[in-house]
């Protein structure tokens, strides 16, 4: 037995590897803010549908934010990574000209 444990103690064996755990220095993915903007023909309630269907905002948060697109001309609807700001944007647009309205839905860097 003590011929084995010595053959086994050469370089090549997994018993004599030593691994050191390298904590990954994990970056944070960038974030973006996906608004609404303003116009003057997508009428309210259909702002505040798009804000309930696809951001999951409840009916008192989207009208809240629906308004401050209406008198501020933008407003965020919520801060997601880039594929998901990506995909919500094409959602609501979309959804948007499928119902013959003219709303923007835009996402930028945070």
């Amino acid at each position: 037995m003590g011929n084995d444990e010595n053959r086994n103690a050469g370089t090549s064996g997994p018993s004599t590897s030593v691994i050191t755990k390298v904590k990954p220095k994990t970056k944070r993915p960038n974030l973006y803010r996906v608004l609404i903007l303003n116009d003057d023909y997508t009428p309210m309630e259909f702002v505040v549908h798009v804000l309930e269907k696809f951001f999951q905002k409840d009916a008192e948060a989207a009208t809240k934010i629906m308004l401050h697109v209406h008198h501020h001309g933008i407003g965020e609807c919520g801060v997601f990574t880039y594929e998901i700001a990506e995909t919500k944007v094409t959602q609501v647009m979309d959804f948007a000209r499928k119902h013959q309205h003219p709303l923007q839905c835009v996402m930028e860097k945070k």
